[in-house]
């Protein structure tokens, strides 16, 4: 198991400095992990998020409902979103009473591309938590928030 003072070469002069290094060092370890595991599929994390959130919604949604549901709620959405479509795993349709709304749908191939993805999916670096631990450690996450 890693230990954040080997791993950043530092002593911390409190626990809430350290668990906050802690926090921010393995935000990026998982964010290189992910970044990995995506680039094989064409995709980034992000893209992947907004393939999920379409899927799980199961009908078209508003593309500000599906900016404001995102992990990370990237400036650059609207950007992300360009990309999914030129690769046809999302459509935009425009709204039919406000030219200003647009409605994003996953389409077959987005289905398609999140099925592949779910079947190859690593948590391995999870392994490490029971289920137990891993409950406290998403409650301790939302006491943080």
């Amino acid at each position: 198991m890693g230990n954040i003072a080997d791993d950043v070469n530092s002593r911390f002069e409190n626990n809430k400095v350290k668990a906050l290094i802690n926090i921010l060092f393995t935000a990026g370890w998982i964010t290189n992990k992910q970044n990995t595991f995506f680039k094989p599929f064409g995709i980034s994390p992000q893209q992947y998020n907004i393939l999920r959130i379409l899927k799980g919604a199961g009908e078209p949604l508003k593309a500000q409902t599906v900016k404001d549901r995102m992990i990370e709620r990237a400036p650059n959405a609207t950007r992300l979103m360009d990309k999914l479509s030129a690769k046809h795993l999302i459509e935009r349709m425009p709204c039919d009473y406000d030219r200003r709304v647009v409605y994003i749908h996953i389409t077959k191939e987005g289905l398609a591309l999140i099925q592949e993805i779910s079947a190859d999916l690593n948590l391995d670096f999870l392994e490490n938590l029971t289920e137990d631990e891993a409950g406290h450690l998403s409650d301790l996450l939302d006491k943080l928030r």
